[in-house]
């Protein structure tokens, strides 16, 4: 006995919803049009260090994010086309939701990591790999060491 619309309608509903939120994220994401202030795209700290690492961030997690979109659109083609009965109907229903939600996160990740390693520097400080100085201080130090240093062999 297939299980009754008051249930599967509002749960093919409750993946329809995400379906719509991730595809245009993706979109938006992979064209660029997504803004920062809004609630879709990549929001972690390496993608709000700046406005390039926000594109870049959305634009590594959109093709995760259109994926995700089709997971949940199926889910709830599923749950509102073949008409299963309640034990299977629930449990393509959670499989989906966990499938697309497993799939944000991780396009949410891989973004968060592109944009991360986009805001680091290329190159190290001039100071020693030990100290917080930078290039002041011992680096002077670090400097005047390598040099004085065949001067003392000799």
């Amino acid at each position: 006995m297939p299980a009754s619309w008051f249930l599967t309608a509002p749960l093919g509903i409750l993946l329809v919803v995400p379906a719509a939120a991730a595809l245009t994220a993706g979109v938006r994401g992979r064209t660029g049009r997504l803004d920062r202030a809004g609630r879709l795209g990549v929001h972690g700290r390496g993608a709000a260090s700046s406005d390039r690492a926000f594109a870049v961030a959305n634009r590594v997690a959109a093709p995760v994010c259109v994926a995700a979109a089709v997971v949940f659109a199926l889910g709830a083609a599923l749950v509102l086309a073949l008409r299963l009965p309640l034990a299977p109907m629930l449990v393509v229903f959670v499989v989906s939701l966990i499938g697309g939600a497993t799939l944000l996160v991780a396009g949410g990740a891989m973004g968060e990591r592109a944009a991360a390693a986009l805001a680091e520097p290329a190159g190290r400080a001039a100071g020693c790999a030990g100290c917080v100085c930078g290039s002041g201080g011992c680096a002077v130090l670090t400097r005047a060491a390598t040099v004085d240093a065949p001067a003392q062999q000799a």
